[in-house]
């Protein structure tokens, strides 16, 4: 992989790492490494560019529609909308690039850029290599005719996504009060209008974007606004999303939060008794709590473990044909509907489990309960000894004596030297002692 892309696009500070000039010259070497695949031969190639409501993505976006236009790209840009919807789009209207403008859940000065393959789905690895190669090379520019067109949508694309979203659940929200905060992000205004076009009675907060306050202390990484109201507008539930919306926490009725393990409980009970649950299986990292694994494993669904992250997920559920996946962050990936996590679909499939059964939202996600958690991080060790034999051993000693109700992970940092000790044990007590001994290991046996 090149260094420009991480495992989500490119991102950074926007106008200093993630200028225009850079998403200009991103979108001519996008429009040449597919075009040099033949993804444009027999038409006239297209793209879709949405953004969320970062005022940096007025310009990113912009440039982006710039380079690919001075390719000969014809550019439909979509504006501010969720990245779960530009995805949805780029593969409706069989466009031949998706480009979206969004550090997603970061805080508003950073921005990002993810490029889209025909059908919605994120560039391959040797794709996004291939285009930072070409960068800045020479080219032979279209004149005329030839060059690229822009056009500004007037709301048809919102609508169709909010259409595609409410088409999906078989049971209307009526009779239902849900609270949501759209953490002045790109579904500010599509989340509210599809629950209600759902038929649920809808209270929103933090849906006033004006540039600069996406997530500012609200939305899915500080549910607390939310928990708060759920109760003071005596909401049957809440829903969260992040400021691109790909992702969804949920609040009971008593204010207590659901978080995305338990989300994908309840959802994975919900399909797999609609016979949508491909082989019985949920698709999961290993950083999902032991309690989900145990309440599944409680009503007879399977779950599959992937390394963090989101493309692990889905690339795990396109490996196995699987329909459901996603994170304990609320990233959750239903395939039948959508190509990405997408938290207003989560939402809507959530409300609808709730409506469909006459069961409350406290009581269907009883089914996760959630093991005690401890994360110490050790500083200043070799990350790339952690097979190391006597740790090994500490490791297995530690597992045998948590037994099922519990686990342990060790995980090497991306970027430090550092490893990150996780136990889960059926008591704090036991999970800080077992993850304070496995420290202290880790300390002397891989001490730098």
């Amino acid at each position: 992989m090149g260094q420009l892309f991480g495992t989500d696009g490119v991102r950074g500070l926007a106008n200093r790492d993630v200028t225009a000039e850079l998403a200009l010259d991103l979108a001519v070497a996008a429009a040449h490494v597919l075009g040099s695949l033949g993804e444009f031969e027999g038409h006239r190639p297209r793209a879709v560019v949405g953004r969320d409501s970062r005022a940096s993505g007025e310009f990113l976006a912009a440039a982006i529609s710039a380079g690919l236009a001075s390719a000969g790209v014809d550019v439909h840009n979509v504006g501010v909308l969720p990245t779960p919807a530009v995805a949805y789009l780029t593969a409706t209207m069989g466009v031949d690039i998706g480009v979206v403008l969004s550090a997603s859940h970061n805080p508003m000065p950073d921005n990002g850029i993810k490029f889209l393959a025909r059908g919605g789905h994120k560039l391959d690895d040797d794709l996004e290599a291939a285009i930072e190669a070409r960068i800045g090379e020479d080219w032979d520019r279209p004149v005329g005719g030839a060059v690229g067109r822009i056009r500004v949508d007037t709301g048809g694309a919102g609508d169709a996504y909010v259409q595609h979203l409410v088409g999906s659940i078989s049971t209307p929200l009526k009779g239902l009060r849900i609270a949501v905060d759209c953490a002045n992000g790109a579904a500010s205004e599509v989340g509210p209008v599809a629950l209600r076009e759902a038929g649920a009675d809808v209270v929103v907060i933090n849906a006033s974007p004006d540039g600069r306050n996406i997530n500012e202390q609200c939305g899915s990484t500080h549910p607390e606004q939310l928990q708060a109201f759920v109760v003071a507008s005596g909401a049957d539930l809440g829903v969260a999303f992040d400021g691109d919306a790909d992702r969804c926490l949920a609040v009971d009725s008593f204010g207590t939060l659901v978080d995305g393990d338990q989300i994908m409980g309840v959802l994975a009970v919900a399909l797999r008794d609609q016979g949508g649950l491909a082989e019985d299986t949920l698709v999961a990292t290993v950083m999902s709590n032991l309690g989900l694994r145990l309440g599944m494993d409680s009503v007879g669904i399977r779950t599959l473990d992937t390394a963090v992250g989101d493309r692990y997920v889905l690339e795990a559920m396109r490996a196995g044909g699987y329909t459901l996946g996603g994170e304990q962050s609320g990233h959750i990936i239903m395939s039948k509907h959508a190509t990405t996590g997408d938290g207003v679909l989560t939402a809507l499939h959530l409300a609808s489990r709730v409506a469909q059964t006459g069961t409350p939202l406290h009581e269907l996600a009883s089914i996760v309960q959630r093991l005690p958690q401890t994360l110490i991080n050790v500083p200043g060790v070799d990350k790339s000894r952690t097979d190391d034999e006597a740790l090994a051993a500490a490791v297995a000693a530690a597992e045998q004596r948590l037994g099922r109700t519990g686990r342990v992970l060790l995980r090497p940092s991306g970027t430090e030297p550092l490893v990150r000790v996780m136990v889960e044990a059926a008591t704090q007590d036991d999970a800080d002692a077992v993850a304070g001994e496995l420290a202290d290991v880790v300390r002397d046996r891989l001490a730098l």
